[in-house]
């Protein structure tokens, strides 16, 4: 007898299912480019590589932390993550679209497959974190700008599940609307490259003055990007700016159910 993976609509049915196009993802974005595994971190590596340049040899750095290329990487990677995640879910249902009207499968896995797809990538360019900050504690020979290991990295995990939460809800939220209003996948990308400023990466929350702090601790991704750095920056460690990131992502993973489950039908006529 054959081996089934659950019936229609069960937990087990939809996770094997999340897990094959996700692999499916991965095999078309490794199979088919010569660089492979290269393309995971030459964005984040190229990215830092300039603006540790620009903020380290052209302009006297005044914000983040030493050594700046470890804090720039911390942030850059989960960042090209969120970012790719959220470039892709404009075009999720789009994409698939005979996939999406033909499948018994719940449609919130075209969401889903994005979010694990991505995030898999991101934890295959961790090892270059690791690598930059081997190579700066060989390097450095002033103890005050090597990076070191703490007991942040125990946060590490609930800053991933967070990232999970808050990209899950914006996906479950930006899919059905793009796929209604077409112009929503350029105002999109709009958006996500004002964001990047908006977000402290290149810089801290700490190096905000004033109103711009306490605006900048409603960005969802600030609190979530402090705990990736709690790892090697112990005061990046900011109670009230984890509980504001937290509440808010589970706030937008409720607004992204209710809006996909009141446009799931009209979703599917537009396809």
């Amino acid at each position: 007898m054959a081996r089934t993976v659950g019936a229609p609509g069960t937990p087990q049915r939809y996770f094997h299912s999340l897990w094959l196009l996700s692999a499916r993802d991965l095999k078309v974005r490794y199979s088919t480019s010569a660089l492979g595994y290269l393309w995971s971190v030459l964005d984040p590596l190229v990215m830092s590589a300039i603006y540790w340049f620009v903020f380290t040899r052209v302009f006297e750095r005044t914000v983040g932390e030493q050594p700046y290329i470890i804090f720039l990487i911390s942030a850059l990677l989960p960042w090209v993550w969120f970012n790719a995640s959220v470039g892709d879910f404009t075009r999720a249902f789009k994409k698939d679209a005979r996939l999406v009207r033909s499948t018994a499968i719940p449609r919130s896995i075209w969401v889903n497959r994005i979010v694990l797809s991505k995030g898999t990538e991101f934890l295959f360019s961790l090892p270059v974190l690791a690598i930059f900050v081997v190579v700066s504690l060989l390097v450095e020979s002033d103890p005050a700008k090597t990076a070191h290991l703490g007991w942040g990295v125990l946060l590490f995990p609930v800053a991933v599940l967070l990232q999970t939460v808050l990209l899950v809800g914006l996906g479950l939220l930006v899919a059905p609307l793009c796929a209604l209003y077409t112009d929503l996948e350029r105002t999109t990308a709009l958006i996500l490259r004002a964001l990047f400023y908006a977000t402290p990466i290149i810089y801290s929350v700490n190096d905000l003055p004033g109103v711009f702090q306490t605006l900048g601790m409603f960005n969802p991704l600030a609190g979530i990007f402090s705990l990736y750095r709690m790892a090697f920056f112990p005061d990046q460690w900011h109670p009230e700016l984890v509980a504001t990131s937290t509440v808010m992502s589970f706030v937008i993973l409720a607004l992204g159910i209710w809006v996909f489950r009141t446009l799931e039908r009209p979703v599917l006529k537009e396809l």
